[in-house]
């Protein structure tokens, strides 16, 4: 080769990151799925990365869009498909319906917190994330029987961003799929008791490294959406990923997977006679203890609140509204 040809081949590669699968004229199709509190502010999220002017309305259920972007002038455009689940925690058995056997290679989440309900914040990060991580590890056994290649591959792929020598590489339990957790309503939060910001801080980034996830908190502000939309960006079009840190309590958090360690977090926030008298199997339990025993979570149950969508106006249909209030009467 010339030194232009490797000049060229060294340019398309840093214009095109992580997809030395995709031929050229190929288009890259990736998924996300957007799961967290309800109201916690997910549709705003995608609407911002999909650089779309709407309001957002409420999810119902399960809803889907896509976003396309071109690589380079003259190529096919690639296809993100965003998927969002609803109602908090209550339908968190559809995500058996975007997550399949055919596209888990390019599937990624994305966990919206709302930081402005920290007694909410643990049950919902938890049961959300149990069920996909169970559901996706039934489709990786699977896999592992019909096609071992790609089961290795997504499972090698897991812990890509964690090196072997980094010092927590024993300590860590990556999550099956490339993750990114979002607390959102910064502004709210911000206004909360120093110590209260500490805590919900730390525990974050702990669980975040802990499954080898990015984490950015992000807010109305433009700045702080941009940061939210650049990880987004990442697992959606493969564009390069930020190297830029930031862990400093009193500003946004903003951490890509694999840029933090257990030494620089610390121990869970809370005094050490407390720590002896608490039993815990794991860390991710000493951290629960710890955080719930500040923030005692509130037995909530999402499925009182879900309305009946037939009586919303944002579905109203006249032909079908007058047939329904004919059959009720």
């Amino acid at each position: 080769d010339t030194l232009w040809d490797l000049a060229i081949a060294e340019v398309e590669k840093r214009e095109n990151p992580d997809d030395d699968d995709v031929k050229p004229g190929e288009v890259w199709e990736k998924s996300i799925l957007f799961m967290g509190n309800k109201n916690g502010g997910k549709t705003t999220i995608i609407l911002r990365c999909l650089e779309r002017e709407e309001s957002p309305k409420p999810t119902l259920a399960l809803e889907y869009t896509f976003g396309r972007r071109a690589r380079r002038h003259n190529t096919p455009k690639d296809v993100a498909h965003f998927w969002e689940l609803g109602g908090g925690t209550s339908l968190v058995e559809l995500i058996r319906i975007p997550i399949t056997s055919h596209n888990i290679r390019s599937f990624a989440a994305v966990l919206v917190l709302d930081l402005s309900k920290p007694n909410e914040l643990w049950t919902t990060m938890d049961s959300l994330l149990q069920v996909t991580r169970n559901h996706v590890n039934k489709i990786l056994t699977k896999l592992e029987k019909t096609n071992p290649e790609v089961a290795a591959e997504i499972k090698q792929r897991m812990w890509n961003d964690l090196q072997r020598d980094h010092p927590d590489y024993a300590l860590v339990d990556p999550f099956p799929i490339p993750l990114v957790i979002i607390g959102s309503k910064y502004d709210i939060f911000h206004e909360f008791d120093s110590e209260m910001r500490k805590i919900i801080s730390k525990t974050l980034r702990f669980v975040s490294h802990y499954y080898g996830a990015s984490l950015v908190f992000t807010s109305k502000s433009e700045a702080l959406l941009l940061k939210a939309r650049a990880l987004i960006n990442h697992l959606a079009f493969g564009y390069d990923k930020s190297k830029s840190v930031s862990v400093d309590p009193s500003k946004p958090l903003f951490i890509p997977a694999g840029l933090d360690s257990m030494s620089k977090i610390g121990p869970p926030p809370v005094s050490g006679s407390d720590l002896g008298k608490m039993c815990a199997n794991t860390p991710l339990e000493l951290w629960k203890k710890v955080f719930e025993k500040t923030f005692p979570p509130k037995s909530f149950c999402d499925l009182q609140d879900t309305k009946d969508p037939a009586q919303d106006s944002q579905y109203a249909e006249y032909e079908v509204d007058v047939m329904r209030a004919q059959k009720n009467q």
